[in-house]
């Protein structure tokens, strides 16, 4: 299973294997608060696409679209990171505020995609 959970919510036993998918460290959040396991910024979208998406440039139809081209040059890494939700649970922290629509969403579904391939 895959989830997606924001950093500043409290840990919990159901959360399995947990990764830091933002690709700067979370606003306010200390280094040692933050449990995690592992902090792929590879898999992060890329500064040019994050600030284009922050700033209204494009909107998130055509953010997921490129994430995900982005995403494609790094298909070894999410398909490893991937694996961690074959048999238990993989939850991928984020910082952003929207819940409905950020980029550990895009991510999730990609990797979902990676693992039924």
């Amino acid at each position: 299973m895959i989830r997606c959970k924001r950093v500043y919510e409290a840990p919990s036993e159901d959360d399995g294997y947990r990764v830091l998918v933002d690709r700067l460290w979370p606003r306010g959040m200390k280094k040692s608060d933050l449990h995690y396991d592992e902090w792929p910024k590879e898999l992060a979208p890329s500064n040019e696409l994050r600030k284009a998406f922050h700033s209204e440039t494009i909107d998130f139809a055509a953010f997921s679209k490129l994430y995900r081209q982005e995403l494609e040059q790094h298909q070894d890494t999410a398909l490893a990171l991937a694996r961690h939700g074959e048999n238990g649970t993989l939850t991928l922290l984020y910082g952003a505020k929207n819940i409905d629509q950020n980029h550990a969403l895009v991510l999730a579904d990609f990797l979902r995609h990676c693992r039924d391939q």
